[in-house]
């Protein structure tokens, strides 16, 4: 084999991409990517020593960790230049940590495993020990599968708390977590329980992690409302903004104001619309396209340009129309296309993208109306009293939380069925990419409550996290798994993992997980979490085999 990677819902055949990935990353971009995680296990080795004992490491080797983690997440970054670039700033930084803990007459017990040794000077010698780097350095299968269970939750924990930092939010602590865990990926003194409470750990900080990210973002923009959101086009040139990060939106609106272009979110993007503040710029005109893998077709009529504020890049056909119009920011990344960095002040130039936006016909549309979003936990509390009469008068029966992230295989159609044939006595709560299976759908309202309530990105779980235990709470009950809850969650990538971590810690049971299980689960941990958690994959039978009465 050329590669191996089974990191995301799409592992060929279930097991894992040995020639290229589905995703499209090559054999030598795959093979830089476990080079950049290798390097990160290195530099976590000194990091987490010096916060063992009280010396707070630099604060940007601290930020190269999140983003060399949130960088290999699945469809962010293609780019073997700029992967490269980021390995050699992580070395640095690693040398770097190494000297303060020789210092501080600090014994670093890992220091003589080979990725706290590792120092290539040429991408040759980086693409030279795939062995050492890649998946498969671990033999034993079930070691391998809670060292990967650990390393792709912590993927999904980066990413999450580099959004926040973007926003100036930050936890030392969180840093020291993520230094720590790392880490122990290739401790050889770790055996599977050790790793277990480390993987259930994981799920404890991110909980504090989102938590961080929320009070960041309604922070600066303000609670989230109950919106709708335009799914047509204006007359005006367009910017398509992709991704996750609301920061890079926000100075995009910014910078483009009296620019004569009107602003477009897409896909998990969609949530910015519910934010008080994003509300004030009247050029955020609305929502177009659906989900990340549709981009292909949606990309060529849009006819303005694209920017990827994270990850959810596909590589363009050969002769894509809009391949000369993606600009990627952040941990994004893609051969040709062009990257906007922080200049050293912190701020980023848009200027080239909202000039070639100007010289671009405006969108073509590809369908009318409206979506509802903006049901964060503050504007469900406000909701709380007709929810809870609704509870009680029988008018609803049951919650189905259908979270996450979407995806490209057909059998993913299985979440629209779902949502059709669900009964209407039945709510769903959302959040992620997974909702466009069925928001566009007319499922209509209980009593003025709509039967579909949008928290809004993959991270906004928490915010669903947030309803059930104040359900509970309303209720009298003791334990949240004695709600009338069903958990239906499709994922897709590792902030997926992360959530899912969160919310086994927050004690809750018998999820079902779709529309496969991962292929990094080994037999015996998979058992692991059936036997704790419940937790289990969706029927093959599909709808008919789901209990929805």
């Amino acid at each position: 084999m050329s590669m191996f990677c089974f990191q995301c819902q799409e592992a060929a055949r279930a097991e894992g991409c040995t020639v290229q990935g589905v995703c499209g990353k090559s054999a030598s971009t795959a093979a830089l990517q476990d080079a950049l995680m290798h390097g990160a296990r290195g530099l976590a080795c000194y990091s987490a020593a010096l916060n063992a004992n009280a010396i707070r490491p630099p604060a940007e080797s601290d930020a190269w960790l999140r983003l060399a983690l949130f960088t290999t997440i699945t469809n962010a970054n293609f780019d073997d230049d700029a992967i490269e670039a980021q390995i050699k700033r992580g070395l640095a930084w690693r040398l770097s940590l190494q000297q303060l803990c020789a210092e501080a007459g600090l014994v670093v017990p890992l220091a003589s495993s080979h990725a706290a040794r590792w120092c290539p000077t040429s991408r040759a010698e980086m693409l030279d020990s795939p062995g050492e780097t890649g998946v498969l350095r671990t033999n034993d299968v079930e070691l391998r599968s809670l060292r990967e269970l650990l390393s792709y939750g912590l993927k999904g924990l980066a990413a999450y708390m580099q959004h926040g930092a973007e926003l100036g939010a930050q936890d030392p602590t969180l840093n020291a977590f993520l230094a720590r865990a790392l880490a122990a990926t290739i401790d050889p003194e770790l055996d599977g329980p050790a790793l277990t409470g480390l993987v259930l750990e994981a799920g404890a900080k991110a909980v504090q992690a989102m938590a961080l990210l929320d009070g960041a973002n309604t922070g600066r923009y303000g609670d989230p409302v109950q919106t709708k959101v335009r799914i047509g086009v204006g007359t005006r040139p367009g910017i398509l903004v992709s991704g996750h990060d609301l920061a890079d939106l926000e100075e995009l609106l910014k910078q483009s104001v009296d620019a004569g272009v009107d602003i477009y979110t897409h896909s998990e993007m969609l949530a910015a619309h519910s934010y008080p503040e994003f509300q004030k710029f009247s050029h955020l005109y609305g929502n177009y396209g659906n989900a990340w893998w549709q981009q292909h077709k949606e990309f060529s009529s849009f006819h303005g340009p694209i920017l990827f504020t994270t990850n959810c890049i596909v590589p363009p056909p050969q002769g894509a129309s809009y391949a000369d119009k993606v600009f990627t920011t952040g941990a994004a990344g893609y051969p040709g296309y062009c990257h906007i960095e922080r200049d050293a002040t912190g701020w980023k130039d848009f200027s080239a993208l909202i000039a070639l936006a100007k010289t671009c016909a405006p969108p073509e549309a590809i369908e009318q109306g409206t979506i509802i979003t903006g049901f964060a936990h503050r504007q469900v509390e406000q909701l709380a009293g007709p929810i809870l009469k609704a509870i009680k008068s029988g008018a609803i029966k049951r919650f189905v939380v259908m979270a996450g992230c979407d995806g490209r295989q057909p059998q993913r159609s299985y979440y629209t069925n779902f949502a059709q044939q669900l009964p209407k006595d039945q709510v769903i709560l959302t959040a992620g990419c997974a909702k466009y299976r069925y928001n566009k759908l007319d499922l209509g309202e209980i009593g003025g409550i709509p039967r579909l309530l949008d928290a809004g990105q993959c991270n906004d779980s928490y915010s669903l996290a947030l309803t059930a235990l104040t359900l509970k709470e309303a209720l009298g009950l003791e334990d949240i798994n004695e709600l009338p809850i069903d958990y239906n969650i499709a994922w897709y990538e590792q902030k997926a993992v992360i959530v899912l971590l969160a919310l086994l810690h927050l004690g809750v049971k018998n999820i079902q997980l779709g529309p496969s299980l991962p292929a990094f689960l080994s037999p015996g941990v998979a058992k692991l979490l059936e036997d704790k958690f419940g937790l289990s994959g969706i029927q093959e039978n599909g709808i008919q085999a789901y209990s929805i009465t």
